[in-house]
C-alpha cells in the first residue's frame, strides 16, 4: 500500500525543490481535479501561473520599449515614435526650493539617454549645480524632505495587503460550509414548523453557530499568517548603498535615497535609482534586467548614463541621484508587476497529493454513509407508517443525514495539510529571521531538513572576517607586525626608498579608503583583507615623505576571484609609469622575476631565492595565516586600454594575514557530522591555511583529502567519481570549480547540497545547489539574488540552525500527517460502521465541525510550530526522493484509536491524537 501510494505521488505531486517548470506545476494542479473545498483558501499560497505569464509578457513588452530607448538611434526613435522636443517649465514650488530644473526633465534625461539635452545642462557638472549636490559632499540632510517633495521618493506603488475581513470572505468560498448553511437554514425552517421555538432552533443555530467559528478561527489563522509574510517580504527589500552626504560617507537604506545624493557603486551592487556616472574604473552593467541584452554596458564620462535595477558587473564608481522611485523605468516596470505568488514547496505539493487521496476517499465515505442512512431511514418508515405517510419530523431527519454527510467531506478533505506545511515554514522563516538567517524562498526551510552536505566558504564564515596583517616579509626578512615597534624594525632591516615603494604599493593599490565620520574620527571602508593591509599601511606611514602620495591613477583592474589578483597602473611624480599587482602569493610569485633589496634595488629571482620565499608562504599559511604578494613593474609605454602584464614584475612584500575561527564553529561542524551532514571547505586561499583553518574547525581528518582547484579541474569524471566522497578541503578554487563539485554532488551522488557564497561569481553555484546560502555582510546584491537564505551574520553557526528548523520542519509535519489521518479515518469508520449497524450516526454535523476546527487549530499550532532540538538533528536527513509522508501508516492510527490498551499509545483531546510509540519502537 505505502508502494502505491509513493508511486501515485511521484508520478503526479513531484516537484523540484528549485526552480520547477510550469508543465510540473500545472500537472499537480490537474491532478488535485474538483476534490477541492475551498480553492481560494487552499491555493492561496502557490502562484497564479496565469498571471505570473501575463506578468512575464508585460516585462518582455517593457523590455523591448526599454531596449528601443537604448539601443536605436536617436534620429530613428524620433520618426518612429514621431516626438517633439518638450519644454519644460519650473514650478513654483522647484523655484522655491532652490533648484533649477524639473524633476521630469531631469528623470527624461537620463532614462531616454538624452546627450543633448545633458550638454545643452553642463554636463554632469552642470546637472548637479542645478540641483545643488557637489561630488564632494553630496547634498545636506536637512534638505532631504524637501527633495522628496519634489523629486519624489524611492518606492515604486505596491499593492494594499489584504485586510482581515477579506480572509472571512476567503473561508466563507468553502462550498461544503457554504452547502452546511443551507442545510442549517432548512433544519431552522423545518424544525421551528414541526417541534416550535425554541426546539426546532438548536439543530439548526447549532451548526450556523459552529461554521461562525470555524470561519473566524481559519481566519485569524491565515490573517496572522499574512501579516509575518508581510514582515519576511519587508525584510528582503532591506538593501543598504554607500552614499556622501554632508562631506561624510555613509550606509543608507535605498529607500532613504534622493535625487542629488552622491551614490558609491562597486561589483555586484544592484543600481538603486537612475543617475549620472561621475568617475569610476573599467565600470560593467548588466541592463539585462531591463532591455533584455545580456551584453555588459561600459560605462564612463563619454556615456554617463546609469538606470535603476541595473547591476554592476564589474569595476566600481560614482555616480549622482537624477530619478527615484516611479520616475525611474524600473520602478514604473516593478509597479506594473501582481504579486505571482512563490513558488509552492515540494512538501505542499505532496501533500496536497495526500489531501486528494483521502479527499476522494472521504467523498466515498460521505455518499455510502448518506445512502445507508437513508436506505435504513426508507425501511424502517416503511415497516412502521410506509411510504406514504410523511411528516415535517421526516424531512428534519433527511436534512440531518444531509448534513451529516457533507460535514463527512468538511472532515475527511484536510484542507489542513498543505496548510500546515505554510504555517511551520512561516514560523520557522520567522525564528530564523530572529537567528541572524533571512529565508527568501519558502522551500529552502524544508530542504535545509534534507541537506546531507554544506559546502561553505572558509573567510567570514568559519573565520571571524575581522583581519589584522600579522606578519610581513620582504627584503628576504619576516617580521612579527604585533608588536607596537614594527616601524622601528623594518627601518634597520630596508632602506626608506624599499619603504617608500612597499607604501606607495599599499595606498596605490587598494579598495579600500579612508574616511572621515561625523564625530572626526578617520574609518577605513573596504574589505576585510583590504581594510587590513590598509591600516597597517596608514601605521607605518609616520613622518615618511608623501611622495608615494602624489601619484595619478591611470588604470584600475578591480580585484577578480578568476584571476585571484587586483593591479593599478599610476603615473609618477617624475611622468613615469608604474603597475602595482596585488593577489595570490603564488599566482603573485609566477609573474615574478625580480625581487627588491634591502637598499631598493631590483635583483633577479634566482630558483634558490625562489624556493626560499616559497617556504616563507607556507609558512605563513601553516600557522592558518592568509598569504598575499604585493609586486611592481616599470613601464616605458603606457597604454590606458591595456590589461595589466602577466610577468616582468619585481616582488616587494608577503603579508601575512590573520583572520581566526569564530567561536562555536568547531561545535557547529560536531554537529553536523552527528546529523549525518559533510561539511566541505571550498576557498581561494593558499591550501597550507586551508588545511590548518579546517582541522582546527574539525573539517579535515586524518582520512581526508585537501585539494587545489587546478588539481580538482583536471581530473576525470571516473576519478571525480572516486575522489569527491574524500574531498573535505578545496583550496586555491575558482566559482567554476565550486560550480562543478556541486553538480556532481547532485548528479553522482544524489545529494541535497547547500552552498555558500559572496561574490558575483559564486551566483551560478547558488543558483545550481538546492539551497543557495549568501552572506549578509560580505556578500554583494547579486549573490543573495541567486541565494535562497541570507545569513546576515555570516556566520556558519547560524547554517546549522537553519539545518535545525528545516528538520524540525519535516518532523513536525510528519506528526501533524498522523494526527490528520488519525482523525480522518475515525471520523470516517466510526460513522459509517455506525451507520450500518444502528442506523444512525454518533457523530453529527456540530460535533463533526467542531472536531475540524480543533483538528486545523490545535493540530496545526501544537503539532507545526515545535522547535528544533537536538533529537531532530540525531535523525538522518531525508534523502532526494524519498517521500516520507508515505512511512505514516493509516491503518496503525486506525488500531490505536479503536484499540485504545495497546501498549504504547498516549491518548490527548477525546482519543482523536494518537502517538505510536510502540509501532516506531518496532
Amino acid at each position: 500500500m505505502d508502494k502505491l501510494l509513493e508511486r501515485y505521488l511521484e508520478e503526479h505531486f513531484y516537484l523540484p525543490p528549485k526552480n520547477p517548470s510550469e508543465e510540473a506545476q500545472r500537472r499537480w494542479r490537474k491532478a488535485v481535479g474538483k476534490i477541492v473545498k475551498n480553492p481560494s483558501r487552499r491555493f492561496r499560497m502557490v502562484p497564479d501561473l496565469d498571471r505570473r505569464s501575463l506578468d512575464k509578457a508585460k516585462v518582455r513588452s517593457i523590455q523591448e520599449k526599454i531596449r528601443v530607448t537604448l539601443y536605436v538611434q536617436q534620429a530613428a526613435f524620433n520618426f518612429i515614435d514621431g516626438l517633439k522636443n518638450k519644454e519644460f517649465h519650473l514650478t513654483e514650488d522647484v523655484i522655491k526650493a532652490g533648484f533649477s530644473i524639473s524633476p521630469d526633465e531631469l528623470a527624461l534625461i537620463t532614462s531616454k539617454h538624452d546627450f543633448k539635452a545633458l550638454k545643452m545642462h553642463g554636463g554632469v557638472d552642470g546637472i548637479s549645480q542645478k540641483i545643488r549636490s557637489t561630488f564632494d559632499r553630496g547634498i545636506c540632510a536637512s534638505d532631504l524632505d524637501t527633495r522628496q517633495n519634489i523629486y519624489g521618493i524611492n518606492r515604486y506603488v505596491e499593492k494594499p495587503s489584504r485586510s482581515f475581513w477579506m480572509f472571512v470572505w476567503d473561508a466563507l468560498q468553502d462550498m461544503t460550509l457554504i452547502i452546511l448553511m443551507v442545510c442549517a437554514l432548512l433544519s431552522v425552517v423545518v424544525g421551528l414548523a414541526s417541534e416550535g421555538w425554541p426546539k426546532g432552533m438548536y439543530d439548526g443555530l447549532g451548526i450556523i453557530l459552529s461554521i461562525f467559528l470555524v470561519v473566524i478561527v481559519t481566519a485569524v489563522s491565515d490573517y496572522k499568517q499574512s501579516l509575518q509574510f508581510k514582515e519576511l517580504d519587508n525584510e528582503k527589500k532591506k538593501i543598504f548603498i554607500n552614499v556622501t552626504r554632508d562631506g561624510y560617507r555613509q550606509k543608507i537604506s535605498i529607500y532613504d535615497l534622493v535625487v542629488g545624493d552622491i551614490v558609491h557603486l562597486a561589483i555586484g551592487d544592484q543600481v538603486p535609482a537612475d543617475g549620472l556616472y561621475i568617475h569610476g574604473y573599467s565600470f560593467l552593467i548588466d541592463e539585462s534586467s531591463l532591455s533584455g541584452e545580456s551584453d555588459p554596458v561600459y560605462v564612463s564620462q563619454d556615456k554617463p548614463f546609469i538606470l535603476a535595477g541595473t547591476k554592476v558587473q564589474d569595476g566600481s564608481a560614482k555616480m549622482i541621484v537624477t530619478a527615484v522611485g516611479m520616475r525611474t523605468e524600473w520602478g514604473r516596470l516593478m509597479s506594473t508587476l501582481s504579486e505571482g505568488g512563490e513558488d509552492e514547496t515540494p512538501l505542499q505539493v505532496k501533500l496536497n497529493g495526500v489531501a486528494t487521496i483521502i479527499g476522494k476517499i472521504g467523498l466515498l465515505f460521505a455518499v455510502l454513509t448518506f445512502l445507508v442512512l437513508m436506505v435504513r431511514f426508507l425501511i424502517e418508515k416503511g415497516i412502521t407508517v410506509g411510504l406514504l405517510k410523511w411528516y415535517s419530523t421526516d424531512a428534519l431527519t433527511i436534512v440531518n443525514y444531509f448534513a451529516t454527510a457533507v460535514t463527512i467531506i468538511v472532515v475527511a478533505v484536510p484542507e489542513g495539510l498543505p496548510l500546515a506545511v505554510t504555517l511551520s515554514l512561516a514560523f520557522a522563516m520567522k525564528k530564523l529571521m530572529n537567528d541572524k538567517a533571512l529565508v527568501r524562498h519558502l522551500s529552502a526551510c524544508e530542504t535545509m531538513g534534507s541537506a546531507g552536505t554544506i559546502c561553505t566558504d572558509k573567510t567570514g564564515t568559519l573565520t571571524t572576517n575581522h583581519m589584522v596583517v600579522d606578519k610581513i616579509w620582504i627584503a628576504d626578512v619576516s617580521k612579527s607586525v604585533t608588536s607596537n615597534s614594527i616601524l622601528e624594525d623594518l627601518n634597520s632591516v630596508v632602506s626608506s626608498s624599499t619603504l617608500n615603494l612597499l607604501l606607495q604599493g599599499i595606498f596605490e593599490n587598494t579598495s579600500a579608503e579612508v574616511v572621515k565620520e561625523k564625530d572626526g574620527k578617520q574609518t577605513v571602508l573596504g574589505t576585510p583583507t583590504e581594510r587590513a593591509i590598509l591600516e597597517f599601511g596608514l601605521s607605518l606611514e609616520g613622518d615618511h615623505d608623501a611622495e608615494y602620495r602624489t601619484c595619478t591613477k591611470v588604470r584600475v583592474e578591480p580585484f577578480n576571484s578568476v584571476k585571484k589578483k587586483m593591479a593599478v597602473l599610476v603615473t609618477l611624480p617624475s611622468g613615469a609609469s608604474r603597475w602595482f599587482c596585488k593577489g595570490a602569493s603564488e599566482i603573485i610569485l609566477q609573474m615574478c622575476d625580480m625581487v627588491i633589496d634591502g637598499d631598493g634595488n631590483a635583483i633577479p629571482l634566482s630558483e634558490a631565492r625562489r624556493k626560499n620565499i616559497l617556504d616563507t608562504i607556507n609558512s605563513f599559511a601553516s600557522d592558518a595565516l592568509r598569504t598575499l604578494c604585493l609586486a611592481c613593474r616599470e613601464v616605458d609605454d603606457m597604454d590606458d586600454n591595456a590589461d595589466s602584464p602577466t610577468s616582468g614584475f619585481t616582488l616587494v612584500a608577503i603579508f601575512g594575514i590573520k583572520d581566526p575561527v569564530r567561536p562555536g564553529v568547531r561545535d557547529a561542524v560536531k554537529t553536523c557530522i552527528s546529523a549525518g551532514i559533510t561539511v566541505r571547505m571550498v576557498t581561494g586561499d593558499n591550501i597550507n591555511t586551508a588545511k590548518a583553518i579546517a582541522k582546527e574547525c574539525g573539517i579535515l581528518t586524518d582520512d581526508d583529502i585537501a585539494i587545489e582547484g587546478p588539481d580538482f579541474r583536471s581530473k576525470s569524471p571516473e576519478e571525480m567519481r572516486d575522489l569527491i566522497p574524500k574531498i573535505k578541503v578545496m583550496a586555491r578554487s575558482l566559482p567554476l570549480d565550486k560550480h562543478t563539485l556541486v553538480t556532481n554532488l547532485r548528479g553522482m551522488f544524489h545529494e541535497v547540497v547547500a552552498v555558500t557564497g559572496d561574490g558575483t561569481n559564486d551566483a551560478p553555484a547558488l543558483h545550481e545547489s538546492d539551497i543557495g546560502l549568501a552572506m549578509g555582510i560580505a556578500g554583494t546584491e547579486v549573490a543573495k539574488e541567486s541565494a535562497d537564505v541570507i545569513v546576515l551574520d555570516d556566520n556558519f553557526t547560524t547554517i546549522i540552525n537553519v539545518a535545525r528548523w528545516g528538520r524540525a520542519v519535516y518532523i513536525n509535519i510528519q506528526k501533524f500527517v498522523q494526527f490528520q489521518l488519525t482523525v480522518n479515518i475515525v471520523a470516517l469508520v466510526i460513522n459509517f460502521v455506525s451507520a450500518c449497524i444502528t442506523g444512525s450516526a454518533p457523530l453529527t454535523a456540530v460535533q463533526l465541525l467542531w472536531v475540524n476546527m480543533i483538528m486545523d487549530t490545535l493540530g496545526a499550532l501544537a503539532l507545526a510550530t515545535e522547535p528544533p532540538n537536538d533529537e531532530m538533528m540525531k535523525r538522518p536527513p531525508v534523502k532526494r526522493g524519498e517521500c516520507f509522508i508515505t512511512k505514516v501508516s493509516a491503518l496503525w492510527n486506525i488500531v490505536a484509536v479503536l484499540f485504545p490498551q495497546t501498549p504504547g499509545i498516549k491518548w490527548s483531546f477525546f482519543g482523536l491524537k494518537a502517538c505510536g510509540e510502540a509501532h516506531r519502537k518496532r
